[in-house]
């Protein structure tokens, strides 16, 4: 068998999330039915290195599948055009030409040894875009929320940093029975662009279901002065979800770029990562949405 690894994007508009689920309209369900047409086989299987939820958008989605030597040389094989091609360019332009055009293949190429897109990562980056003017480009208004006053995003900072480090975020999370919520979170930053959006970078080895969303949601709350910034540190410590704390709306959070270690490293990065959080998934995934 070899393992492949995938680099995708999307636009999670018109999905009901990564995860595949019965007659709704997924990534991971794309994905697959076209990997089956490609491969000519049935039920394929993939596994991605964070689950998003209905409405979230990726520009840097991992995900593994596992085939055959001999299916794989089929897929250069079946043209003579391709037959000096890589099988895994030529997968990747294949999948791209029966996708949707709110999903793209960016690379299909060999995993190193040991590598797991779930557990192997070190790693998650999401990006969240807000718009406090009023004067964002109409054309990008399904990827920024708009909100409807200032933020102070001082206060945010200042009330971002005690949620550095590892912490149980039960209280930003959508709890299921069995698995952990300590996470460890590497990175916390609210800055401005240029054109003026809000752009809310949070980065961690993994999120639990609903948990950037919720970060953002405490932190817009001290952005508006409604909260002072240590509100935010009773919040964590309570260690139970708030009415007072909103979950914000998924159209403006993207996952960014999900980071591996050396190859040499991939192994033992999944063995670990798999006795914090080797649970088996739920229907609706781990990572936030």
């Amino acid at each position: 068998m070899v393992r492949l690894r995938i680099d995708l994007a999307y636009d999670g508009t018109d999905f009901k999330g990564w995860a595949r689920q019965p007659g709704l309209r997924t990534v991971q369900a794309e994905l697959e039915t076209a990997l089956d047409t490609v491969l000519r086989r049935s039920s394929t299987s993939v596994t991605c290195a964070g689950r998003t939820d209905t409405g979230v958008h990726a520009r840097g989605q991992v995900a593994h599948v596992d085939l055959s030597e001999e299916v794989l040389r089929a897929v250069a094989g079946r043209r003579a055009a391709d037959a000096g091609a890589e099988a895994t360019e030529v997968l990747a332009r294949r999948l791209n030409g029966l996708l949707p055009d709110d999903v793209r293949i960016r690379r299909v190429v060999p995993a190193a040894s040991g590598f797991d897109a779930r557990f192997s990562a070190l790693w998650r980056r999401y990006a969240y875009r807000i718009d406090d003017s009023g004067t964002a480009d109409p054309l990008a208004r399904g990827h920024v929320l708009s909100w409807p006053r200032p933020l102070d995003l001082d206060a945010m900072n200042t009330a971002a940093a005690p949620l550095l480090g590892e912490h149980d975020f039960a209280a930003f999370c959508k709890r299921r029975e069995g698995a952990t919520t300590v996470r460890r979170v590497l990175a916390l930053h609210v800055g401005r662009l240029p054109e003026g959006l809000v752009v809310a970078t949070v980065q961690a080895d993994a999120f639990c279901h609903h948990m950037v969303r919720s970060l953002m949601g405490c932190l817009v709350r001290v952005g508006e002065g409604r909260r002072e910034p240590a509100w935010v540190r009773e919040i964590l410590r309570a260690g139970r979800r708030d009415p007072a704390v909103p979950v914000l709306a998924a159209h403006g959070l993207v996952l960014e770029e999900v980071r591996y270690p050396p190859d040499d490293a991939l192994a033992d990065q999944a063995d670990a990562t798999r006795r914090v959080r080797g649970r088996p998934e739920p229907a609706e995934g781990t990572d936030d949405g």
